[in-house]
């Protein structure tokens, strides 16, 4: 392990129904606010990891590297499908802009399908450092150039995606995981005043943003092709 046993070092609980068990994975096509994007390989994190895994925020891109390296040991099969029908750009997961793209990938290579969905929004997947650290440890490939991608050419494709976008709330954790506040991260982050920071975030996220801007883009979403196919359900 690069991190998990240093953070965790009582181990970690894998759910009794997971080892020996396939898994599909159903993850969203995103940018996020500490790891460019995302996609299979963060969907695991919070299957694998309790209500603490908000440790490993300041070492996510080796956290990420870990879990699926804990996969492919516990699962026989492992297989993802993004949705890329809406494609969402900005400071996600929580306050990003949705587009509409119309893609769905699908791949049994965790790193494949995030490479090449990295590469589609814009972005060179070697240089986001949890798809390099999983393709330099075999767990699959990150190069673009060597995956097989089948039903459409995109070697032009480029969303021009903005990525890494910070609202109030990411600054704040971005100056205690690798700013200034670094010393006072197992203070404010795992001792017991850490409530502070759920209400922090939920009074940002649920209070003023959902509010100032997340209910506008929701409810335009819902008058698009998918948002009335979502709301038939």
């Amino acid at each position: 392990m690069l991190v998990l046993d240093d953070i965790f070092p009582e181990g970690i609980q894998i759910p009794e129904s997971f080892p020996g068990t396939n898994i599909v994975h159903l993850p969203t096509m995103k940018t996020h606010v500490f790891t460019t994007m995302t996609g299979a390989m963060k969907n695991a994190f919070g299957g694998l990891l309790h209500r603490k895994r908000h440790w490993t925020h300041s070492v996510i891109h080796e956290t990420l590297t870990d879990l699926l390296a804990i996969q492919k040991e516990i699962h026989p099969g492992l297989f993802a499908v993004m949705d890329g029908t809406f494609a969402g750009d900005g400071p996600g997961p929580r306050a990003m802009r949705w587009h509409i793209k119309d893609r769905i990938l699908a791949s049994n290579d965790q790193v494949a399908i995030d490479a090449v969905a990295a590469k589609m929004m814009g972005f060179d997947p070697m240089s986001i450092k949890f798809i390099r650290l999983a393709h330099e440890r075999g767990l699959g490939c990150g190069d673009v150039s060597k995956i097989k991608v089948v039903g459409e050419d995109i070697s032009q494709v480029n969303w021009k995606f903005t990525g890494v976008e910070n609202t109030f709330a990411s600054r704040g954790q971005k100056l205690i995981y690798w700013g200034p506040l670094k010393p006072l991260e197992k203070m404010l982050l795992r001792s017991p005043i850490v409530g502070w920071a759920f209400l922090a975030s939920n009074l940002y996220h649920n209070g003023y943003w959902l509010k100032t801007k997340g209910r506008r883009r929701f409810n335009a979403a819902l008058k698009t092709k998918w948002g009335k196919l979502f709301q038939s359900y």
